[in-house]
Parts: C-alpha cells; structure tokens; sequence
C-alpha cells in the first residue's frame, strides 16, 4: 500500500488559520459507511446521531504552552519545545538550531525566569533536558510559553491560542490539541448528558510527532510514534455498559480512537490502563472498540488520513474529502468536522 495513496489536492486557502468564534457552529460532514450518503450539517447537530445509552469517548488532555524562545549563554537564540515531561523536571525537548544545544549547553528562558540545561542528544535529535525556575511550574510556563500551534497555522493571535484547548481539557501534557474535541461547547455537552448519552474521558497527551510527515513510500514500513496515556476504571466501565448493551461507542478524534483500539479485547471491552501506544491503524485494521467516530479534516498522506480510511475505506473517504473541497470547507485543527457512522 502506498502512501501516495492518501494524497490529495488542497486549496491553500482551505486550511484554517482561526477557530470559530462559536466552537459549535463549525461544519460538519456525515458520511455513512452502509448507504455511501453524504450530508451536510453543523457541528450542533451531532446530538441528532447520539442515542440513549450510547457512550461519547473524549481525551482531556490539556495543550501546554510548551513552545520557549530564549537565549543561549553564547548569546544566540533558539527554541526549546517540551515534547514529553521524562521524571519531575526533565523533559524530551525538540530544540533548534540543534547544532547549537550540546550537552551542557544552558539556555535562558523569560529573562531567567526558566532556565534549561541540556542533559544529553537522544535518539532522533531530540534533548533530553533539566528545567530550573522559581514557583510553580504551570505558572511560569504559562508566563513565558506559547502554544505550539501547529505549522499549517501562521495567523494566529493570542486569543487564537486559547481557543486552542477544549472546554473539557483537564490534564496537562499535550504539545498538540485533540482537535475533534475543539468544536464542543459546555452547552451541547450538557444537552448530549441530559439526552441519556455517557461520556468517558481517556487521557491522551498528543506528542508533536503527529504532524511529522510519512517520509517512507510504503505506509507498512512507517514507524509510529509513542504517546502516553490512561484510563480510569470509572470511565472503561462506561464503555463496556455501550458495549454489552448493544449500544455505539462514539470516538471524538483519532487520539481517542489509538486508546480505545490499544487496550480493547476482541469483544471491545475496555479496562483501566496506563500506557504508551504506537498503534498505527491503516486499511485492514480490525476495529474492536469504536463504532462511530467525529474527527477533523487532516493532511494529505498523513497516518490520520490513514485511520479514517481504515474505519470508512480509502475510496469513500477520499470522495468525501473531494466533495469537502468543492463545498469550501475548512480543513485541519481550527476546521471543520466529520461524523463517520
């Protein structure tokens, strides 16, 4: 199977560069795996496919402003982006100019209010790197660090980068937005509850590698990366009552989905875990777990094209993703969305 397979065309001009000024109000595409239907909705209207006693798996995961700029005591700039906290304050750091952040190599960040001394060069070209600050962490971070928004994104604001979180987000630890998740309001949510609909939450903490490019041309020879994350017995429980019942499991976006499918059994039950998956899911892969899932528009040959063609097939998804384009929706993590029944 190639990866060229899961190319497409994509006006430059349909990539998102803002969120919506109302999460909820977003597109949203449903495209239905038995009949080959495509309709046209708005992201609100997601409820009207969500019965009693189906279960909706969220990740709340919470974005860190994981993104420094700072000076190295040579005097040259550079960028520090924390990947994933390793014990305490030792973190996998993706640096640049790499050349310049050796081993020992000490990097002030907001005027010394974090300072980052670089451990060791770790497989890859990442750093294994030590934090030092005064206070708490979360507050120093959130007072010297950006948002590592996503490359395909250059017009941001501020105000854009707080956008870049869910309302549910909880746990911090993601360098990247479960984006599904984006377009949904504390007000649908609660309506979604009030419907008779569970809602479990999966932790997640999306690494950066999921905006690294396929470099390989056979998608079976792609190394996934690694990604941590949990969850709890009171959440698994939820999800095999769906199960047992007879009822949907319905996935908010493909992180959930890499949890669920990592830890279901061949009957899709679920139990608590805590863990890191490498899971890559292209066409052939058996799902287990998820019945339905809502996800966003993603890039051209990229593993996330990879997993919603493998739930709904390559051919269907690529037609759906066609007809997006001519109907000028927006695409990627501030774009619209999808519903794969």
């Amino acid at each position: 199977m190639k990866v060229s397979d899961f190319n497409y065309d994509l006006p430059k001009e349909l990539i998102a560069q803002h969120p919506y000024d109302k999460r909820d109000e977003a597109r949203l595409m449903i495209i239905d795996r038995e009949t080959k239907k495509i309709e046209d909705k708005v992201f609100k209207d997601v409820i009207d496919y969500l019965e009693p006693g189906d279960c909706l798996v969220i990740n709340n995961t919470k974005v860190i402003p994981a993104r420094l700029f700072g000076i190295k005591d040579t005097g040259a700039h550079v960028e520090v982006l924390l990947l994933k906290r390793i014990q305490g304050d030792i973190w996998e750091a993706m640096v640049r100019p790499g050349n310049k952040l050796k081993p020992g190599a000490k990097v002030n960040i907001g005027d010394g209010k974090i300072e980052v001394t670089i451990l060791d060069v770790l497989e890859g070209g990442n750093r294994k790197v030590e934090l030092k600050y005064d206070g708490i962490f979360n507050e120093v971070l959130d007072e010297v660090g950006l948002m590592p928004l996503p490359p395909y994104i250059t017009e941001a604001t501020r105000d854009d980068n707080e956008k870049y979180q869910t309302v549910y987000a909880k746990y911090e630890g993601s360098a990247a937005a479960p984006t599904a998740g984006l377009h949904f309001t504390e007000e649908l949510l609660e309506k979604i509850r009030n419907k008779g609909v569970d809602i479990a939450n999966v932790t997640l903490h999306v690494g950066i590698g999921t905006f690294r490019p396929v470099k390989v041309q056979n998608v079976e020879d792609h190394e996934m990366h690694s990604e941590h994350f949990y969850i709890k017995k009171e959440d698994a429980e939820k999800i095999n009552r769906a199960k047992k019942s007879g009822h949907k499991v319905i996935s908010c976006g493909t992180t959930s989905c890499r949890v669920l499918e990592s830890i279901a059994n061949d009957e899709g039950m679920v139990k608590e875990f805590e863990g890191d998956t490498d899971i890559f899911i292209y066409p052939g892969y058996k799902f287990k777990c998820v019945d339905r899932l809502i996800t966003n528009f993603h890039l051209p040959e990229s593993t996330l094209i990879m997993l919603v063609s493998s739930l709904a097939g390559k051919d269907f998804i690529l037609k759906a993703y066609n007809e997006a384009i001519q109907k000028r929706y927006k695409f990627f993590s501030f774009g619209d969305a999808m519903l794969i029944l």
